[in-house]
């Protein structure tokens, strides 16, 4: 099934238009603009393709078979169709008028007494994929934005919508972003961020989440800045955790938030703050969950990894056997840079802190058979090294012992 969008026809009535689901990237979700096909036959667009790609990704991501072979192809009847089906359903204005009447809205902003009106016509552009690309290159943008959570606007809906726009744009031009001069802005953006992740509607919790996970991409600067700003590391958490009983956490939300905290928690000082506050057992219950999306399961190994590295996380992970559990759990069917994080958070409480509690949980788990089996993939030395470390011992706690295991083989036969 498609989505909907809303666009602005002619004499400004709006359209609501059903985007066929074919159409939009399995990654982004948005209308693809330049569409290519892999190996597998799965169509994504060029460049959301190309960035999972260029991060040391080997899979497929709709279907996780591993690519033989990262070359793709145009996929031209598709483009087509998609051209077709854009002038058909979005033609009522030419993108001169449309780059006006952004340009008109973006300018009145900052004197105007009530912003709500231009932000909410600024927010349905930003949600049209075929549209985001004029506010993304448009200059006066992000200082625009800014100044409007800057003037402490009293109105929550008015704060949601400039950052469901600021979202959607930093997402949008996300590679180009530590060049945006507007990230020099005044850090006292970070309160109405945070009361948007308090206080908003889910979706403007999401926005805000990526807002502050752009943030943090630009430069070491920002980092201790945003962690240190009150309530920042809690309303993040709360967005991965939040409803974990009766009710699962919106994948979105978990994606978002997970994808924050992971960027600021490439900060060491960050990292015990982070486990204060629970994120071992969140974490956990997430890795458990097979509905977790493959991105969550990517970030909240990343921060597990993070949090292997201080004192309060290596507490933490061995005093909670589902932690471990839950680790080893995720040691297959992963990309490779995310198997070797759990490998990395084993090798740590398993063999270098030496917990029996750990090592009981991992060899229960069936961490041996997992470990044999990454070892016989293309992982990095480092991780082939802790494989070896970590086989003797969970050898010894396993009830299924391989003695003639030899570590130096270069071939191990799967069981």
């Amino acid at each position: 099934m498609g989505g909907r969008r809303t666009a602005v026809g002619n004499g400004g009535q709006e359209l609501h238009v059903n985007v066929p689901s074919f159409f939009r990237c399995p990654i982004s979700l948005d209308v693809m603009r330049s569409p290519v096909s892999l190996c597998t036959g799965v169509t994504y667009d060029r460049s959301s393709i190309q960035t999972w790609l260029d991060t040391g990704h080997n899979t497929c991501p709709a279907t996780m078979q591993i690519l033989p072979s990262t070359d793709f192809v145009p996929n031209h009847t598709l483009h087509r169709l998609i051209q077709h089906w854009s002038a058909q359903s979005l033609h009522p204005q030419s993108p001169q008028q449309q780059l006006i009447n952004a340009e008109a809205l973006l300018r009145g902003l900052p004197s105007s007494a009530d912003p709500l009106p231009s932000l909410r016509k600024l927010a349905e552009v930003a949600g049209d994929a075929a549209r985001v690309r004029e506010l993304a290159e448009n200059a006066a943008t992000l200082p625009a934005l800014w100044g409007i959570l800057l003037r402490k606007v009293r109105e929550l809906e008015a704060m949601e919508a400039a950052v469901r726009v600021l979202s959607a744009v930093l997402r949008h031009r996300k590679e180009d972003v530590a060049k945006a001069d507007a990230f020099a802005a005044d850090f006292r953006v970070l309160t109405p961020l945070v009361g948007v992740l308090k206080l908003g509607s889910l979706e403007s919790r999401i926005a805000a989440a990526w807002v502050v996970e752009a943030m943090a991409a630009v430069s070491a600067e920002a980092k201790p800045q945003i962690a240190e700003a009150e309530g920042m590391l809690t309303e993040l958490l709360r967005l991965v955790a939040d409803g974990e009983g009766e009710k699962p956490t919106e994948p979105r939300a978990i994606v978002a938030g997970l994808a924050a905290l992971a960027a600021l928690s490439s900060l060491r000082r960050v990292r015990p703050r982070i486990v204060a506050l629970g994120a071992v057992p969140a974490l956990a219950r997430l890795l458990a969950r097979p509905s977790s999306p493959l991105a969550a399961v990517e970030s909240a190994l990343q921060l597990m990894e993070a949090a292997s590295t201080c004192t309060e996380g290596r507490a933490a992970i061995c005093a909670d056997p589902a932690a471990v559990t839950a680790v080893v759990g995720r040691m297959t069917r992963v990309p490779s840079e995310a198997a070797e994080r759990a490998v990395a958070v084993l090798w740590t409480v398993c063999h270098l802190l030496r917990d029996r509690r750990a090592q009981e949980a991992a060899a229960a788990g069936g961490g041996l058979a997992k470990v044999l089996l990454l070892m016989q993939t293309n992982c990095s030395p480092g991780a082939r090294q802790m494989g070896v470390d970590l086989l003797k011992i969970l050898r010894g706690n396993s009830k299924d012992e391989h003695p003639s295991y030899d570590s130096k083989t270069i071939h191990i036969t799967p069981f």
